[in-house]
């Protein structure tokens, strides 16, 4: 028995002379919750389609639990895909839409109903069996598609972007549902987004792309505190790390914003002057009470009232934007001037060509 639920070795695909996915190689643990994420066009739901045989694997080789499927239709694969359009017969009832696709493999009748009631069941639309799709919310038909991907019983669940046709509310209450379903199944579970709520809030894994190479893999915490570049700084968090130009003192120091401020690197292969990326997300910056060594002087352009919190959007003395979160009751104006203190441990550094200076 395999502990490795999808194994991706050397993935690649090209449309005509054009490689868009560039020699792929990922495990994926057999029960985990794996999220694509990246900017559109960076291949994720290429790559998702090759794992589901909707895609022809152009090299490399594709795995499902020990298994080689590279060149296996989508049904002998032991995959079950949700996508983002729910795609529901509209003339046929819930109850046929769930037990279609186990009709068509020639499934006993018994079974059939059987495996419609425990998946109605775990997804709560037992009562909905006899409606149409055109009677059900977004988030009753959401459930449905899942559902027909349940009763397959599959090895592997594979999700497009399953949630982005929802509302706000809805969005957070399905997530919730597919993070409850996972634990309930236990089955590995593939799901492609751009929304890093998302991807932080389900993901066991979290493979953030860009065209076409996997740029880091770790859990959601790995990813967001320890980025391996400047792009997954910058794309993983929201707000995003505020990505700073600067330049090496040469004294242990770095030069950003006007001030000069200490580095935890030991970059004595650095020249003085040699420019680099100051990298320090908004929660680890805030409102001093006086100006020191460690703090940024800044313009409030505008901030964000959220409550609990707020967002401070202001501009460093040498016109970099910065955004800092700030939780104090002292209130913040619009045009005032205040000090930002970099909290020490949470600064990052990145070199000219984005990569993680340790």
């Amino acid at each position: 028995m395999t502990d490795t639920g999808v194994l991706l070795t050397d993935i690649r695909k090209s449309f005509g002379n054009l490689e868009v996915i560039h020699g792929i190689d990922l495990k994926i643990a057999e029960g985990s919750f794996v999220v694509f994420v990246g900017p559109s066009g960076c291949g994720k739901s290429t790559l998702l389609r090759m794992i589901a045989g909707l895609e022809e694997v152009t090299d490399g080789e594709i795995e499902i639990k020990g298994r080689n499927v590279t060149d296996l239709d989508p049904s002998n694969r032991g995959i079950a895909m949700v996508f983002q359009s729910y795609a529901l017969y509209p003339h046929m009832s819930v109850r046929d839409n769930l037990a279609f696709g186990l009709k068509m493999a020639n499934t006993p009748v018994s079974e059939i109903e059987t495996r419609v009631k425990a998946a109605s069941a775990i997804l709560k639309i037992d009562h909905l069996l006899d409606r149409r799709p055109g009677q059900l919310s977004g988030g009753q038909r959401q459930r449905v598609a899942i559902g027909r991907a349940i009763v397959r019983k599959p090895d592997v669940f594979l999700f497009d972007e399953p949630l982005s046709n929802l509302d706000a509310e809805l969005r957070v209450s399905m997530r919730i549902e597919i993070a409850r379903l996972h634990r309930e199944l236990g089955n590995t579970m593939i799901y492609v987004t751009h929304d890093q709520t998302e991807a932080m809030t389900l993901a066991d894994m979290i493979v953030v792309l860009r065209d076409g190479r996997i740029e880091q893999t770790g859990s959601p915490r790995e990813v967001y505190e320890n980025p391996a570049n400047a792009f997954v700084a910058g794309f993983i968090g929201s707000p995003r790390m505020n990505l700073l130009t600067a330049e090496w003192a040469g004294d242990g120091s770095v030069r950003v914003g006007g001030r000069q401020i200490s580095s935890p690197l030991h970059a004595t292969a650095m020249k003085s002057g040699e420019k680099l990326t100051f990298g320090i997300r908004p929660e680890h910056l805030s409102v001093s009470q006086a100006a020191t060594s460690e703090t940024l002087r800044a313009k409030v352009d505008f901030f964000e009232y959220l409550g609990g919190t707020q967002f401070l959007y202001c501009q460093l003395e040498d016109g970099q934007a910065v955004v800092a979160e700030h939780r104090s009751p002292i209130a913040v104006k619009d045009d005032e001037v205040v000090e930002l203190a970099c909290d020490l441990g949470n600064r990052r550094f990145f070199d000219t060509a984005g990569l993680r200076l340790r």
